[in-house]
């Protein structure tokens, strides 16, 4: 088996390895490592928790060991799709390079330009950066990507799925020719095929797991769920939630719970809290210090269940997640992939449990067909009759408003119901009626024989 000793790299970086107690490689490390520090570019293909970061991290930080970066010029460039990845990258290099003399900045939104253009200005040797920060900075005039020689776009399906691809693009045509790329992505889509043949020169390609599969040390479950009433959903849902997590006892240390939507995340994370347990949400719309404060929380134990969207779902390299439970079936198929890659990881057995409602079938089958298995069904707890949904200071459904704007009124009771409990409380209403109609022969009283004589009168008479 390959240690990192036999991998050629910088003796000062072998030694930040072993001070952070890793001494073998994994396979796309193994196998990526080599070409890389050929000089070399590299397209690797890897289900997510393999290793790709320090894949990059360890050969870029050999090949600029040597040499010393200008003003505004960065001798590297790693593009990452969300603030979190990025900057967990930066404390991988963190980590590998002390002791080394490289100075790096990260280019994130939520952090002031004047504090960013501060460090461009000494000259950095590793620039980790969002695309959209990264534009925002050159076309301020911040920023010269003409020295970049090694290029690395990290997690590039997940650049697909935000819109990113034009602006890879761009800035792959600010960077020279003659710099090396690094490629990396879990799935191959034909628009990246498409890049990787317009800006890779003859890659290494690396391809160490099937794409888009889980890895196996995840046991995976779906719970098929139907509500009682279609107002009902959302609290009937999150009770459920709520059963689950009971039901996996002292197994769930922590969980991440997924949703497809902002507004959920911010519901789910509300309602957990509400009934006691230790939750908080992440999604793009927090402010960056509360994502950062909310993440390094759930990091290091003092939080037990995180809520997120899928900026959460790619990259995040939490160690020990027991748990994940996708509170929506994600309407991209790979998303599922990426979300469950956060427990199961380095080898360690991690759960995954999804909900789906009647109206999610589809995507779960599209979910199916990508990892080429049928997930397990799991007992519906709430079908089982052993315990009440639990409303407990949940909000009241908001009445429906009809297409013109308006607020509905709350669905009636049916109408015999009404009768019957109207003629309960008043027994005499109605009973001179009834007794007209028998001795009417049963004759109903309408408009005939009992018609009010001023209704028979013509128009000219009533006019008089």
């Amino acid at each position: 088996m390959t240690k990192f000793s036999e991998l050629k790299l910088n003796p000062k970086v072998l030694k930040a390895i072993a001070d952070a107690g890793y001494e073998t490689p994994t396979p796309i490390q193994a196998e990526g490592i080599p070409p890389a520090l050929e000089g070399r570019d590299v397209l690797g293909i890897a289900q997510t928790g393999t290793g790709k970061t320090a894949c990059f991290t360890l050969p870029m930080l050999s090949l600029l060991a040597r040499g010393r970066a200008r003003a505004r010029m960065p001798r590297s460039l790693v593009l990452c799709p969300t603030r979190e990845l990025a900057a967990q990258v930066a404390e991988n290099f963190e980590t590998y390079s002390k002791y080394l003399k490289l100075s790096k900045a990260l280019l994130i939104g939520g952090v002031s330009f004047k504090e960013q253009d501060n460090l461009i200005d000494k000259g950095v040797d590793v620039l980790i950066a969002t695309p959209g920060r990264l534009l925002d900075h050159f076309e301020r005039g911040k920023l010269i990507l003409s020295d970049v020689k090694v290029m690395v776009v990290d997690e590039a399906d997940r650049m697909l799925d935000m819109g990113f691809i034009p602006d890879i693009e761009r800035i792959f045509g600010m960077t020279p020719f003659t710099r090396q790329t690094l490629f990396f992505s879990a799935t191959m889509a034909p628009e990246i095929e498409r890049i990787t043949n317009t800006f890779l020169s003859n890659p290494v390609r690396i391809e160490v797991a099937r794409q888009a599969t889980a890895s196996e040390t995840i046991e995976q479950g779906v719970v098929m769920f139907k509500a009682s009433r279609r107002d009902r959903e959302g609290t009937e849902k999150r009770n459920l939630l709520r059963m689950l997590i009971d039901a996996e006892g002292e197994k769930c240390t922590n969980a991440i719970i997924f949703c497809n939507r902002k507004t959920d995340v911010d519901i789910v994370a509300k309602s957990l809290k509400k009934h006691g347990y230790d939750a908080a949400p992440i999604h793009g719309d927090l402010d960056q210090s509360q994502r950062t404060r909310t993440l390094e929380a759930f990091r290091g134990g003092a939080l037990r269940f995180l809520v997120a969207s899928d900026v959460a779902a790619r990259g995040l390299d939490v160690p020990a997640v027991s748990h994940v439970i996708n509170y929506d079936v994600p309407g991209h198929p790979e998303d599922y992939v990426h979300r469950i890659g956060r427990t199961g990881r380095a080898g360690r057995a991690g759960k995954a449990i999804t909900l789906c409602i009647p109206r999610d079938e589809k995507n779960l089958a599209a979910v199916e067909k990508l990892i080429q298995k049928e997930i397990p069904r799991l007992e519906n707890p709430l079908s089982t009759g052993t315990s009440a949904p639990d409303t407990r200071n949940e909000e009241p459904a908001k009445p429906r408003r009809s297409r013109s704007g308006k607020k509905r009124e709350p669905e009636a009771a049916p109408v015999a119901e009404i009768r019957q409990a109207d003629e309960a409380a008043n027994p005499n209403r109605g009973k001179r009626g009834r007794d007209r109609g028998k001795s009417d022969g049963n004759k109903t009283v309408g408009m005939g024989d009992h018609m009010p004589s001023f209704i028979a009168l013509s128009f000219a008479e009533r006019d008089t």
